[in-house]
């Protein structure tokens, strides 16, 4: 299922992609744009998009996000829509977070959970109000997080007769999906739209007009360790958007593959590599995602087994390494103990990391190997490279938070 497609980053990146050969990938709106401005295109999660651009390689287009401004197609990410007064409590059967005690307006990273603990996808919340709740998920998980939602939905309306709870998913070509990227993001954004960018802080999110396109919502948040938004768009507008955002020359198009490079230097995870029905947030350093009261309540799937991890810990850890000699580690790496004598784990997610001039890769090993500063080794092309365990992110979050 997991396969690997090959681009130039400096050298090379490995961007990872969920789609089947039997499936037939889906356009996004802008898919006659990313042609036209000369997008390398592939088949990611189903959907046809650019990996990189031929103005620029993904190394460059890395740095470029992390200096100034870079604009991403990710309308293939599941857009949906809860609505109801009992929106929350259906919800939280499902997920860690504590939904109930967002302030309206604001958004969560969180994960759903089955029984054993596993993660099933992360998704982040937005609580537009106490009756209407807007969710982005993974492409990748799109038809498994419809009927997951779908299922529980059929059976929370069989023991709440009354309930008016609706669900609404949004077909790519109804909404899209732009992501604006890096320190100059909100300097770029804020000429094109009527809300006031200086009071929008991380994971908190507004409906609003961009570059004159009613209908619009704007979240701080995004995917790279930088600053920046996600702006949800009617379809058929944006192109429209697109070509604003990119007026002036400050922002230039960016494809999946420095949106990966990206990711990773900033420590977060990919579905299906990093986390998996068979990871739980604990083992996978998440467990902030589990919210205080609802370890308390443990009313969601896996939640004792959970608990009794973070209270008693794990036998396995997420851990970041770093190695400045040999070619990067990719996804199914093993990792083996400082002589070389025996592997100790796998991993998950590698790649040269632009920022650094180094190799990043996160991988999984026993709780014993974890400590930052421990020396590892990874086996790449039948040789061992040596690695260090580091602690995550690879760079410092750039996010635009309220001051405390």
């Amino acid at each position: 299922m997991l396969s690997s497609k090959l681009a130039n980053l400096g050298k090379t990146v490995f961007v990872r992609f969920f789609a089947t050969e039997a499936a037939k990938p889906a356009a996004t709106s802008l898919y006659n744009f990313h042609v036209e401005k000369g997008g390398k295109i592939v088949n990611f999660g189903g959907f046809l998009l650019p990996v990189q651009y031929s103005d620029q390689g993904i190394a460059n287009s890395h740095l470029y996000t992390r200096k100034n401004a870079s604009l991403f197609d990710v309308s293939h990410m599941l857009q949906t829509e809860i609505t109801g007064p009992d929106g929350v409590q259906y919800l939280e059967k499902l997920c860690t977070a504590d939904v109930q005690g967002l302030k309206e307006g604001s958004a969560v990273l969180t994960v759903f959970t089955n029984e054993k603990g596993g993660i099933l996808d992360d998704l982040i919340i937005t609580k537009i109000d106490s009756n209407h709740l807007y969710i982005v998920s993974n492409a990748a998980r799109k038809e498994h997080d419809q009927q997951l939602l779908l299922k529980a939905l059929e059976k929370y309306k069989q023991t709440n007769k009354s309930s008016q709870l609706k669900i609404r998913f949004f077909d790519p070509k109804e909404r899209s999906l732009l992501a604006l990227q890096g320190p100059k993001a909100a300097e770029v954004l804020q000429k094109l739209t009527d809300v006031d960018l200086s009071k929008l802080y991380f994971m908190t999110s507004v409906p609003c007009s961009v570059a004159g396109v009613t209908a619009c919502r704007i979240t701080r948040c995004g995917y790279t360790g930088e600053d920046g938004f996600e702006i949800s768009v009617p379809a058929f507008k944006t192109g429209d958007v697109a070509n604003e955002l990119l007026n002036g020359g400050v922002t230039k198009l960016a494809g999946l593959g420095a949106r990966d490079s990206l990711r990773l230097e900033a420590g977060l995870c990919l579905y299906g590599n990093d986390i998996t029905a068979e990871t739980t947030p604990v083992e996978a350093g998440l467990t902030w995602l589990v919210a205080k009261r609802r370890r308390e309540v443990k009313d969601f799937p896996g939640a004792d087994i959970i608990v009794k991890q973070i209270k008693e810990g794990v036998s396995r850890k997420r851990i970041g390494l770093v190695s400045s000699s040999g070619p990067p580690a990719r996804h199914d790496a093993a990792i083996f103990n400082e002589d070389g004598s025996q592997q100790i784990g796998i991993v998950t997610s590698g790649c040269p990391g632009p920022s650094l001039g180094k190799n990043v890769a996160m991988g999984y090993v026993p709780t014993e190997f974890s400590k930052v500063g421990a020396k590892l080794n990874l086996k790449i092309r039948e040789k061992l490279y040596e690695a260090v365990v580091t602690k995550m992110p690879f760079v410092k979050a750039n996010y635009y938070t309220k001051p405390k």
